[in-house]
């Protein structure tokens, strides 16, 4: 799917996404990625929903973002719940969806000015 909504320059936004790739402003990347509106990590570790865990999603915690949507591939699927208990440990909240889904509601809560960041795996 491609978007045409524009976002100021130094945003990184999702523009498109497809089948094993997710565009990026104008940049097309295959692996998974964790992106906010000013930061953009493309060697994220995890490649499928099975390495998804405290330990790999811990990291994200330093990003402090207000909401993490997390894209688990081509269809939604559940972490465990420690993985839920970490972020509202923190007081951030925690979404959980396909990646599709992920990218759209990655770009409009950052259009809302939201402090959001996406951790996204490949569809």
């Amino acid at each position: 799917m491609k978007f045409t909504q524009e976002f100021g320059a130094g945003t990184y936004a999702i523009t498109a996404y497809a089948s094993g790739q997710i565009r990026v402003n104008e940049t097309v990347h295959t692996t998974s990625l964790i992106i906010a509106p000013a930061r953009l990590d493309t060697e994220w570790a995890p490649e499928v929903f099975e390495d998804l865990n405290t330990e790999t999603l811990a990291p994200l915690l330093a990003w402090e973002p207000e909401i993490l949507v997390l894209g688990t591939g081509e269809s939604q699927r559940f972490p465990a719940p420690e993985v839920f208990r970490l972020f509202r440990e923190q007081g951030i909240g925690l979404e959980v969806m396909d990646t599709g889904s992920a990218c759209r509601t990655y770009n409009i809560l950052m259009a809302e000015g939201r402090h959001v960041m996406a951790a996204l795996l490949q569809i």
